[in-house]
């Protein structure tokens, strides 16, 4: 895509519409696993922790969709009015380094892709599809220097966030979105790494959500961690966050596990408190990388696997932020499981 129309197509992003409060609704499945192109912003997320022998990574893949406002009227082929885009990381804990890379293009011509009927997203040769029949996720993405071939398989059922998959971003019922999250994947496949190949096995965690107004103009980012617990529960906390670091939302769940049940936090249920703080030699951001997480559940603590795992993005979504590979301790100091925490807002405001 070329650098002007691409420009004018972003510009229509930072002048949205108003919109309007998502209203209660069942998701109906294959069909939400697919696009919905008449609503704002929508991503696909899976990250996971695999290892092979020795070696030991965190890896990350991001699909994201974005109406374009501004493009919606046109008729022309070649109106931009839904773009694609995507991140990739991986975390090498061996070699203590972040890899990451990301791709942009405008839907159409069989360039990028995101079907409405179930999961089939395309970026050029980086993709993510679902198996109607058994539900995994095949994700192919060969990146700058590393690549990611993974299939994740469902070992549980649905998670829907917040009430039966309506998810409150904030105090207005019109900051809200539509969000479910599939824990404990069961994750194979192959890793390549400067050259090397490495087949792996792990888990994973992956999450759907689609909105049109997410992000409330007091809110200058969030905290959000997603974590497959040792023994099969799955936890998900998050904050939306003030500019003077206070928190204006929060919420998330805690399911127990073999198939119990589902404990939605209420609004000030969630309590991040940072520990330990990190500056990023790039950004020269200071991330919380270590934080105390207060839960109905329990009060956990989060500790990363590696400081640096900050993304920039600039050339995609414009934004700085941090995600990485983590582990989760609970109140008696006993490590309870791993998976990501994400930060954003900390180098500049984040905007959707």
């Amino acid at each position: 895509m070329q650098r002007r129309p691409l420009l004018l197509a972003l510009g229509g992003l930072a002048f949205p519409l108003p919109a309007l409060a998502l209203t209660p609704r069942p998701l109906v499945f294959p069909r939400d696993h697919g696009a919905h192109p008449a609503l704002r912003t929508e991503w696909w997320y899976i990250t996971g922790h695999a290892g092979s022998g020795g070696r030991e990574f965190g890896f990350q893949l991001t699909f994201f969709r974005s109406r374009v406002d501004a493009t919606q009227g046109m008729q022309s082929r070649f109106a931009a009015k839904q773009l694609i885009f995507a991140h990739a990381a991986l975390t090498d804990l061996s070699g203590r380094k972040l890899w990451h890379d990301a791709r942009l293009a405008r839907s159409g011509f069989e360039v990028a892709v995101a079907t409405e009927d179930d999961t089939r997203v395309r970026l050029r040769d980086w993709s993510l599809v679902r198996d109607p029949g058994t539900g995994t996720y095949s994700a192919q993405l060969p990146a700058s220097g590393f690549s990611l071939a993974l299939q994740c398989t469902p070992t549980q059922p649905l998670l829907l966030q917040g009430s039966a998959g309506l998810s409150r971003k904030g105090p207005e019922p019109r900051y809200a979105s539509y969000y479910y999250s599939q824990p404990q994947l069961a994750t194979r496949g192959r890793i390549g790494l400067k050259g090397e190949s490495f087949d792996v096995a792990g888990k994973a965690w992956m999450d759907h959500e689609w909105s049109d107004e997410v992000l409330h103009p007091e809110a200058v980012g969030w905290d959000w961690i997603g974590m497959n617990l040792d023994d099969g529960s799955a936890l998900t906390a998050f904050r939306l966050r003030r500019k003077d670091g206070s928190t204006l939302w929060d919420g998330g769940s805690f399911r127990s596990p073999r198939g119990g049940g589902v404990h939605v936090f209420s609004p000030g249920e969630v309590v991040f408190s940072p520990q330990r703080r990190w500056t990023s030699p790039l950004s020269q951001a200071s991330y919380p990388v270590e934080w105390g997480v207060r839960t109905p559940a329990d009060f956990y603590t989060v500790k990363p696997l590696l400081d640096d795992q900050e993304l920039d993005s600039r050339a995609s979504t414009g934004s700085i932020y941090w995600e990485g590979l983590c582990e989760l301790w609970d109140s008696n100091g006993k490590r309870a499981g791993r998976g990501y925490l994400e930060m954003t807002g900390y180098a500049q405001p984040l905007r959707l």
